[in-house]
Formats: C-alpha cells, structure tokens, sequence
C-alpha cells in the first residue's frame, strides 16, 4: 500500500462528495484525512493531531455497530464529546473489513443527508479497501507464495521443506515448535451461508500474522479454510502461546463480524530436524483438535498433555464408541444425559465422589444411586480394572468423533 495513493484517492473522494473525510484503521489509527474541510469539530482536530481515536470517542462510535456493520452507520453527534454527527462507511475487501472512512456532516444538518451522496463514491470505495488490503503483508504475491511453500512442508513435500529449512528465519532458529489454531465450531452457526473458501483462507491468514506480531518466538505463520498454522523457535511459553491465542480470536472477531468465542490452540512437541515438520504439523492439529472438545484441557494444549487423543489422532481409521459393548449398552440407556457425564467426570478426577458432587451440585447419595443404576447396567463396577479402561476409552473416543475437521487432507 503506497501512502500517497491512498491519501490522493480520499482528497478525491472528499473533492466529489464536498465534505471532510478520514480514514482509520481497524484499531483506530489515522491512515489518511482530507484538507477540504469545509466543517470540522473538536473531535475531528483532536484525531488529526493525536493520530488515534480516543478511548472515549470510540465507546461511542462502537456503541452504534460499527464492528459487525457492513453498510454506512449514522452515528449521532455527542455534544459532551464535542463531536458533530458523521457517518461510517465501513470498507470491506473480499468480505472482510480493513478499515473506515468518516464522512463528517455539516453543522446544521442531518448525518442522513450524507447517505444518498455516498453512491457518487462507490468505486473508490471499493478501490481504498482493496488498497489497504493489498499491502506488503498477508496480500502480497510474495507472502502468499511463501505460505503455501510452509504448508506444502507441513504436509511432508520434501523440495518445500528444503525451502524452509533455508529461509533466513527460520535457518539455524531450532529446535522449533509448531502451533495449531482453530475456531471452536459453534452450533448457532451452522444455519448460517458459509463463507466463500478464499474469503476462509484470508481470514486465517490475516488473523494469524497479526496475532504474532511482536512476538519474538513466532517465526512464520500460514491459514487454510479451517486454520492457521505457527511455527516457533524454541519454547514461546505458556504466556506467549496464550497471547497469540487471545489476539487471534479477536482479530477473527473483528474481521468477521462475529462474537468473541474461546477457540483454542494446540503445541506440538519440540523438534530439531525440519524433517520433522509434519509430524509435529500433526501433533498441533491433534491438540488443537483434543481441546477443541474436551475443555479441561484448557485452550491452549500441550501435545504429550492430551492423553489418550493421542493415540485417538494416531489411529489408522476411526474407532467408533460404540464398538465398545458397555457403552453402547449404557448410551441407550442413558436418556437423561446423567449417566455417562457423571462416569466420565469420576474418571477425569480419579474416581473422587466428593469433588464430583461438588462439582454437580449434587448430594453424594444421589451420586451414588446414579453409579448403582450404571452397575446395573453394565453388570459390573464401572470405577474398577479393565470395565474402568474400556469405558474412559470410549467416553474419549465419543468425544474425539466430535472434533473439528480440518480442511488440508488431515482429520
């Protein structure tokens, strides 16, 4: 993105429409402004000299949707903030947005005024989101190629992992982590239209080059459809690993228009030989995927952490649950939803009624009437040798079925 040609294009678009324009980014930095000002405000003069929104003045502006909008917003004046009414035209590039442009209204008129006047504008609109998504970053011919060459090494291509191995950041950084992060699925959304596939990978890729920003671990970072894949040096650390996370999935919201939800990242084992890169590619993806559906394990997942998903991940083909008898049996009967979340709550706290209770909010007799009907039903003690193994297995099993399917030929 040139800065002069987008400042050339906003004095343009100030020049047809008659009025003051500025453009800010997604986090409310100045990218550009309009010397035609035939009106302004203390707002307006503020921001040219600061070069941010102010905390204040961005409540306000939040407070009318702006984030989530993908057409003009009116928001209205603020007296107490000394801010005339202006409207927001949020630009969107491919879908997803990139930044606003703030068309300020005259003193004494309606900020409605200012809407059918915006169609003069349309194509420079688009033309100034495309700008600001075309920069040198995630958009760049180069970057793109550079990411399809770390995810062709992920997937075992032996010539990309040469490449890999020899790009100055990378070279000489080992041993190297790689990071798996994903979207928890939410269920309210299925109903929702999907996505263009590209519009998918753009998300990804944005939103992961600009959650590692800053991070000095974080050697290179690529998106597909359903993910974004990490690769750092050493051990970033849990609070590291955390921060990526946290800026992820606010970028994703920001970007997308959705609420803030709590997706999840998976941490291969660390590695010394390039060659390794897909393996340890599959440990992320596991571990993400582990986390994904079985909370306990917090958000952020370690690979030698997940347990038995590892051997779930690993399996030549899927293991059903109910290939095992006992579950099977307990699942018909379990129509009330009380029995197998109970077993596997027991099994995940090492048999402890007192914290299960607790946990439940139920009396400890209750507890135990629920383990007799279970007894009862699988013939045996179900917290005992090898009954205790199946059923943990399968309860984990049950939940692995469930994971998220992530889109680049792995499960």
């Amino acid at each position: 993105m040139q800065t002069a040609d987008v400042e050339q294009l906003v004095e343009r678009m100030a020049a047809s429409l008659g009025r003051a324009l500025s453009l800010e980014d997604l986090d409310g930095v100045l990218l550009a402004y309009s010397s035609n000002q035939p009106t302004t405000d203390r707002v307006r003069v503020n921001f040219l000299l600061s070069k941010k929104v102010p905390a204040d003045v961005s409540s306000w502006q939040l407070s009318h949707g702006i984030a989530s909008a993908v057409r003009p917003v009116i928001v209205p004046a603020n007296e107490e903030l000394g801010m005339l009414g202006r409207v927001c035209v949020p630009l969107l590039a491919r879908g997803y947005r990139v930044g606003y442009l703030w068309v300020l209204q005259e003193a004494e008129e309606d900020a409605a005024a200012i809407l059918p006047a915006l169609k003069k504008i349309r194509r420079e609109q688009d033309e100034l989101a495309e700008m600001l998504l075309d920069t040198n970053t995630a958009e760049s011919e180069h970057r793109r190629r550079r990411e399809a060459q770390f995810l062709l090494a992920c997937s075992g291509n032996e010539q990309a992992t040469e490449a890999v191995a020899g790009w100055s950041e990378v070279r000489g950084r080992g041993p190297w982590q790689t990071a798996t992060v994903l979207r928890v699925p939410d269920p309210a959304e299925r109903h929702t239209r999907p996505r263009d596939p590209e519009e998918r990978v753009l998300l990804q890729r944005i939103s992961a080059l600009q959650a590692t920003v800053g991070i000095q671990a974080a050697l290179f970072s690529a998106g597909t459809e359903t993910h974004a894949v990490i690769l750092f040096s050493g051990s970033p650390g849990r609070a590291a690993s955390a921060e990526v996370l946290d800026r992820y999935r606010h970028e994703i919201a920001r970007r997308s228009g959705r609420p803030l939800r709590e997706d999840v990242l998976g941490m291969s084992e660390p590695f010394t030989d390039l060659r390794q890169l897909p393996a340890a590619y599959r440990q992320s993806r596991h571990a993400a995927q582990a986390a994904a559906v079985d909370a306990p394990l917090g958000p952020v997942a370690d690979y030698r952490a997940i347990g038995i998903y590892q051997f779930l991940g690993g399996a030549s083909r899927e293991l059903a649950p109910v290939e095992s008898v006992h579950f099977g049996e307990l699942k018909d009967q379990d129509r009330a939803g009380e029995l197998l979340p109970l077993l596997e709550m027991l099994y995940d706290s090492d048999g402890s009624i007192q914290e299960v209770a607790r946990e439940l909010h139920l009396h400890r007799s209750s507890l135990y009437n629920r383990l007799a009907r279970i007894r009862a039903v699988v013939g045996s003690d179900p917290l005992k040798g090898r009954l205790r193994l199946e059923l943990h297995a399968a309860l984990k099993a049950n939940r692995w079925a469930g994971r998220p399917r992530l889109e680049d030929g792995g499960a």
